[in-house]
Order: structure tokens, then C-alpha cells, then sequence
């Protein structure tokens, strides 16, 4: 069984910053597409940002420059730094695996709560 382990949620005041880690298993890590999406409320679940196993990045517009996608392959881990945070930032962020087998593998989800 693929899991994803995600933390570092929090609350957070407007223009602050957060980083989310999201771990799982090195045979996933390094053959997926690991992403990083959002549910917002009253909003459908969206992409935030996504990185190939070749390291090529892409970010919502919404996101664009103030969020950072990155990867740890000594920890199998994938990061979401998070700057300049917004209220309409808030919501839940999820992980996510696409592997190679072209299965979509979601993490648990770790809520992230901007103040204004």
C-alpha cells in the first residue's frame, strides 16, 4: 500500500510563511510525479504546483512566485515552501503520487489557515 504523509499545516497571519512535507516510500518518490493541491472552501480541489522526476516544475497561477515545490531525495521527500501567504490561501493542502503504473495516490490531507 502507497502512503503519503503529510505535515506542517498550521494557522498563519496574513504574509507569513509555512513549509509542507509530504513523505512516502523511495520506490514511489522516485518514479512518480509528485504534486501538491489545494480544496479551498466552497472551491473544487486544485493544483498548486507539480514536479516531474526529471525536476522540471509547474505552479498555479494563483501561486506564482510565493510558492516553491522541491524535493528531498535522501529523505523521499517533497516540499511546499509557502511565502507571503494570503487569507484566500486557506485550505486543505493534499500530496499527491502519479506513478508509473498511472495510478493517482493521495495523501490525507493537512489543513493550512491564513488570517487576515
Amino acid at each position: 500500500q502507497v502512503l503519503l504523509v503529510e505535515s506542517g499545516g498550521g494557522l498563519v497571519q496574513s504574509g507569513g510563511s509555512l513549509r509542507l512535507s509530504c513523505a512516502t516510500s523511495s520506490g514511489i518518490f522516485r518514479s512518480s510525479i509528485m504534486s501538491w493541491h489545494r480544496q479551498s472552501p466552497g472551491k473544487q480541489r486544485e493544483l498548486v504546483a507539480g514536479l516531474t522526476i526529471s525536476g522540471r516544475t509547474n505552479y498555479g497561477d494563483s501561486v506564482k512566485g510565493r510558492f516553491t515545490i522541491a524535493r528531498d531525495d535522501s529523505k523521499n521527500t517533497v516540499f511546499l515552501q509557502m511565502n507571503n501567504l494570503k487569507p484566500e490561501d486557506t485550505g486543505v493542502y493534499y500530496c499527491s503520487a502519479h506513478t508509473i503504473s498511472d495510478r493517482d495516490v493521495w495523501g490525507q490531507g493537512t489543513q493550512v489557515t491564513v488570517s487576515s
